[in-house]
């Protein structure tokens, strides 16, 4: 699971590094609409091959017929916790997409704004390929809140940053530091629900993503509006310090145990799982 999650992020962060330079390069040589209408073109075509592909898609399964009533993957309280600290990385996307270009205008060169966002993109990636190639020793759990302690530590430094080489390598930390937690975090998915409810899971926190980032454009394109770029970046910052927090105060609810041979997911909010009939477990799958 941790591997395929890195390539995701990887495939994910690659479109950001190629497509501001892409974008650029259409719309100032081409036509102002060229970056517009090649990626709706690549995302009409992408979409229509991938939903024709067959042959990777998990085999249909059939309906329970135990009559236990459907549980949704958000009754789990883990998954509840990720995503709330997901919008924590939704915040620290919107949050940079909106600062860099305001930073860009600001200081009279907005066509560095591409290459500021593709060295965050960047280091995103960067850090995708090695955490899918690392055999990892420490526990999901602990590796996503190095993850958020490493996020929250770089963004707080964006806000008092007024060059674009600095802006650049504290922007490439940051993106540094985003993959870990990210892929981290759809790591404990694996373990803290059922196979039935994972697809719900995923989506939940990828939705928690961009909820986190339609929020913080908003917040920071307003900030950055009245009073100046540097105070955009105060969003990645507040959303990470509260996501953060939130990880910390509740990270008992993602801790998993070893027993006979078994793998347990520990709740220690409820007496009794919502998925299995057995106390204080929410789920449990061979390791």
């Amino acid at each position: 699971m941790s591997t395929a999650a890195a390539f995701e992020s990887v495939t994910d962060e690659f479109t950001f590094v190629v497509g501001p330079v892409l974008a650029t390069a259409l719309c100032t040589g081409v036509h102002p609409a060229a970056g517009l209408l090649t990626e709706a073109a690549l995302t009409l075509v992408g979409g229509l091959l991938f939903a024709a592909q067959r042959s990777t898609q998990p085999a249909p399964r059939a309906a329970a017929t135990t009559g236990a009533p459907h549980r949704s993957a958000l009754s789990v309280p883990g998954v509840r916790v990720l995503a709330v600290t997901f919008l924590g990385i939704g915040a620290v996307f919107g949050g940079m997409q909106v600062s860099l270009t305001a930073f860009s205008e600001e200081i009279g060169r907005p066509g560095v704004n591409g290459l500021l966002y593709g060295v965050f993109a960047a280091g995103n990636m960067l850090a995708g390929i090695a955490c899918g190639a690392i055999v990892w020793k420490s526990s999901p759990r602990r590796r996503l809140i190095v993850g958020y302690v490493a996020l929250t530590l770089t963004a707080s430094g964006l806000w008092a940053v007024h060059s674009v080489p600095l802006l650049a390598g504290l922007g490439l930390l940051v993106g540094l530091s985003i993959a870990p937690a990210l892929i981290s975090g759809y790591t404990l998915v694996d373990a803290l629900v059922p196979a039935s409810a994972r697809t719900e899971a995923f989506t939940w926190l990828t939705g928690a993503v961009a909820l986190g980032q339609a929020g913080a454009v908003t917040v920071a394109g307003q900030l950055a509006d009245r009073h100046g770029a540097s105070t955009g970046f105060v969003v990645p910052l507040v959303g990470t310090v509260l996501a953060l927090a939130t990880l910390l105060a509740l990270r008992s609810r993602l801790a998993r145990v070893p027993r006979d041979g078994w793998w347990h997911v520990v709740s220690v909010t409820a007496s009794r799982s919502r998925w299995t009939d057995r106390p204080e477990y929410v789920s449990m799958e061979r390791r």
